[in-house]
């Protein structure tokens, strides 16, 4: 396969102009280069290279001016607004910045296009104003204001051009304005020949150059087009070479009648639907591995999106030796830059104390955990352990030693909005990065490390000479914009091996075999996606580029690319995750229609193998270390969650009681319901603790519900944290848990005016007996915690609190080997029969009695007590009797038996998910 390039070179070769003294023009830089590697095969002599430049670097050579950045002429812009508006109407730079991006962009499509802006911004401010306000009578201030801002704008743009050529700068589109005025000039002063190679979409200011120099008969201009897309005068990809021939004035006298025919050649096309990008990047690597290394050598992918990037390396085959990346590696994507974007949120949100989860994604992130650990996980373990909410900055610091307060100061310090501060900070946490990825020998990092650190000095710089960034808002606006075009370059040999690019890098480039990503409606090509004042009829008036041009750029680009290949793979996205996801591009749809003689088109569609699995559920057999472990715990005493973990899950058993693996403590932003249930507990302990062993009295229920409020805020501070409940939900909670107090103690209140005597035994007792299990070898040991243990007129009462909503059902109980067995519904009769046993275990139960629960949620059931139904019968027994207890405790002693047994492995149970109560 001959290249485009190698076409031209070998006509040029014929004429009577040496190579060398032939100025090339092409649309970039990579194109330029692989010129110079054509033209080392087309000629069989030494020559000296020839001028190459891109179509950018010729319009600075003719317009003599030097190019700046989008950032700098954000900078300049608002120098020249200050001084245009008055100091009422005046914004800050970052408002500023918010429109004045747009503005610009729009300055530079009106410089290329070589409009004239006077008339252009005054017909722009006629729409505005008719648009918004043509019917209102009176104008107020705030559209007054609104219409001399469109009034304003040839006046900046006056300015700004002003302000820009008396330095000898420009943004782009002012360069080609300038070029374009330039253009008799040069050519009087450079009669050389210069040819133009591959060029398509042309602006005005281009268009203007080129003519010029055709008509000068200085210029050729080799138009890259095959005769099939010429020949259909309604083919997008012919749109704007087409306009050209037709209406050049050059043209009109001279024909061109260089097209190509190379799409009409055999080839052969896949169009693979694949689902999401990673199954793309997955499917791509398969392609790769059919080919030879010499059909390597002239294979190019092809990238739609640029998020691609990382996923297609790290799928490549390993056969794949070399690689040339033409597209840059996004800085943004480096792990590094998410502790600064951290950094930055933290000194923008933070006025005085620093929330904790910012600082622990700051200590905690992967470039400088390493540095500071272990100190940065003792602090992390002090923030969840005291519940920690927010952190003052010393107290951070303290936290490590001072060999590290340096970096960690430089993080944590305040800042005080001061952007200066904040850059001189970041400078010294790069310097202690990099100290540590030298002695790491970590060159990719160290790479990454020296791109921030040339981005924080070019944000220093500008801040130096433009103070307009006045707040770590406004700088964290500018450092995002500049990282946005920040890449990390790839260094390899730009011609061997497989060629990686986005499309735009394909300009003028050719290859054999082409590998096309993500040809999806939205992305190729991109659609509608506007961001200019200039509405669309007024674009289409001045012949201003709108998408529809767009759309013929690309569709331009993906059909040159398909001219010379031989074999075509074109990947799309199948899955629709967002707005015309999963819609494959028209560019496939118009392959399909249009289909040549002698084109191969395969549609293929990918799907994952996703292999059938089972649900197998988790086996652990009891080894000796387990079976010590078990009876150590028999030892130490069963406890009712112990039992019923087991019952519901014995898996979660053995992880929880025999592993001992609990669940991470976190910080509780808001206050769990677990620790709701604490709090009320240790309230109600705190009040009635001193009056074991007495009969209550209405007179002590109310010195109790006088000191309610008082004890759940005290409790709060001790089991919660030091921060006042003031707002949001911890207020609610708060209020709530006083309610659940005063509830109960009116509940106390009722049942004593109602007669009845209570008189408190125990409340909040630690207990801990023995339970003789027959044939085991050890001890067994029940222990638990009894809520409160009173007399009701003379009854025994045993009492569990629960602040979740229990009702009377999930104390009834028909069988008892059903206790042991059905976690959801036996569980709370369980739980009370056990604290019941417990304290018959003690002999300090007298027969009858009753057991059962209070639940907060469901106060006006009163105490809901466990009771025994008759089989087939409504008649339900609420007194526990010895023989109760001794039916309960066979059952549990057959539950410790199987969980002692050596034989019997502890299996998962398939469980539906169920809220507790606490």
């Amino acid at each position: 396969m001959k290249s485009f390039i190698r076409e031209v070179l070998e006509k040029l070769n014929q004429t009577s102009t040496p190579l060398s003294d032939i100025i090339f023009i092409l649309p970039s830089k990579r194109a330029g280069s692989y010129l110079v590697k054509e033209l080392a095969a087309v000629s069989d002599v030494n020559l000296f290279a020839p001028t190459i430049y891109s179509i950018e670097e010729f319009a600075e050579v003719i317009s003599g001016l030097q190019p700046i950045d989008n950032t700098i002429s954000l900078f300049e812009f608002y120098d020249v607004y200050k001084n245009l508006t008055s100091p009422e109407e005046l914004e800050d730079f970052e408002t500023f910045t918010t429109w004045a991006q747009s503005l610009i962009h729009d300055f530079n499509e009106i410089d290329r296009y070589l409009i004239d802006h006077e008339p252009f911004f005054n017909y722009l401010s006629g729409i505005q104003d008719i648009k918004h306000w043509y019917l209102q009578d009176e104008k107020t201030d705030l559209i007054k204001r609104y219409l001399r801002f469109w009034k304003k704008l040839p006046l900046y743009y006056e300015a700004l051009s002003e302000k820009l050529l008396k330095k000898k700068q420009g943004y782009q589109g002012l360069i080609y304005r300038e070029a374009a005025k330039g253009i008799r000039e040069y050519i009087i002063s450079n009669q050389k020949q210069h040819v133009f190679i591959g060029f398509n979409a042309l602006n005005a200011s281009e268009q203007l150059i080129i003519q010029n120099m055709l008509e000068q008969k200085i210029a050729r201009v080799f138009w890259d087009l095959d005769n099939v897309f010429y020949s259909d005068s309604s083919h997008g990809a012919s749109v704007f070479i087409r306009d050209y021939l037709e209406n050049w004035d050059y043209y009109q006298k001279n024909s061109y009648d260089s097209f190509s025919t190379h799409y009409s050649e055999p080839k052969e096309i896949e169009m693979i639907g694949v689902p999401k990008n990673i199954g793309q990047a997955k499917y791509l690597g398969d392609i790769l591995t059919g080919l030879s290394t010499e059909q390597l050598q002239n294979t190019a992918i092809v990238l739609g999106e640029e998020e691609l990037l990382l996923p297609v390396l790290n799928s490549l085959p390993e056969e794949i030796d070399e690689l040339n990346i033409t597209m840059g590696f996004p800085v943004k994507n480096a792990p590094v830059n998410s502790l600064f974007e951290s950094l930055f949120q933290i000194h923008i949100q933070t006025t005085g104390n620093y929330y904790y989860k910012d600082i622990i994604s700051v200590i905690n992130h992967s470039s400088l955990n390493p540095i500071l650990a272990p100190y940065a996980d003792s602090l992390i373990q002090r923030i969840h352990s005291e519940n920690l909410i927010y952190l003052h900055p010393d107290e951070i610091i303290s936290a490590f030693p001072e060999e590290l307060k340096e970096i960690v100061s430089a993080c944590i310090r305040p800042k005080e909005d001061s952007v200066s501060l904040l850059i001189e900070d970041f400078h010294q946490i790069i310097q202690s990065l990099k100290v540590f990825l030298k002695k790491e020998k970590d060159q990719i990092g160290l790479e990454f490390l020296y791109h921030f650190h040339v981005l924080f000095n070019k944000l220093e710089n500008l801040n130096n000479k433009y103070p307009h960034l006045k707040t770590i808002s406004s700088l964290y606006g500018f450092y995002k914009e500049m990282l946005s075009t920040e890449t990390l370059d790839f260094q390899g040999r730009p011609f061997q091996g497989l060629q990686l690019m986005g499309m735009l890098e394909s300009r003028a480039l050719d290859f054999e075999t082409v590998i096309i990503t993500s040809l999806n409606e939205g992305v190729l090509p991109a659609g509608k996606s506007e961001n200019s004042f200039i509405p669309y009829d007024l674009k289409q008036e001045y012949n201003l580029p709108t998408y529809r041009e767009k759309d013929a750029v690309y569709t331009y680009h993906f059909y040159r690319l398909l001219q010379r290949a031989k074999n075509v793979n074109l990947l799309y996205n199948t899955e629709a995750d967002g707005l015309n996801s999963g819609e494959k591009s028209r560019f496939l749809t118009q392959l399909e229609i249009e289909k040549r003689p002698g084109h191969e088109l395969r549609n293929i569609l990918v799907s994952p193998k996703v292999p059938k699995t089972g649900k197998e559920l988790k086996e652990v057999r009891k080894t000796p270390e387990i079976l010590e472990k078990l009876k150590a715990l028999a030892g130490s005493g069963f406890s009712p969650s112990a039992l019923t973990t087991y019952i519901r899950n014995p898996l979660d058993f053995y992880h929880q009681y025999v592993l001992g693996i609990r669940d991470q403590e976190e910080v509780e932003e808001t206050v769990a319901f677990n620790t709701l249930g604490t709090v009320v507990h240790n309230s109600l302990e705190n009040l009635y603790k001193p009056y074991e062993g007495q009969v209550i009295s209405e007179g002590l229920i109310k010195g109790f519900i006088n000191q309610a409020n008082q004890q759940i805020k005290k409790e709060f501070a001790n089991t919660y944290s030091k921060v006042p409940l003031e707002k949001g939900k911890n207020l609610l909670i708060f209020e709530v848990a006083k309610r659940y107090l005063h509830n109960f103690l009116n509940y106390e209140l009722d049942r004593l005016k109602a007669g009845e005597e209570i008189k408190i035994i125990q409340i909040e007792k630690d207990l801990k007996i023995e339970f003789p299990v027959e044939n085991l070898g050890f001890s067994v040991y029940l222990r638990g915690k009894v809520d409160r243990f009173e007399t009701s007129n003379g009854i025994p009462r045993i009492i569990d609190y629960k602040t979740g909503k229990v009702e009377s059902r999930h104390l009834n109980l028909e069988d008892w080997e059903e206790i042991t067995k059905d976690y959801d519904k036996y569980s709370k009769s369980f739980q009370v029969l056990t604290y019941a046993s417990l304290i018959a275990l003690e002999k300090d139960l007298t027969f009858p009695a009753e057991a059962g629960i209070i639940s907060f949620k469901n106060l006006r059931s009163g105490f809901l007590k466990f009771e025994k139904k008759e089989p087939g019968s409504r008649k339900k027994d609420p007194l526990i009797t010895q023989e109760t207890l001794d039916l309960f405790q066979s059952e549990m002693k057959k539950l410790i038996m199987e969980i002692c047994n050596p034989e019997i492995p502890f299996t998962e149970k398939e469980i539906k998910k169920t809220h507790g109560s606490f």
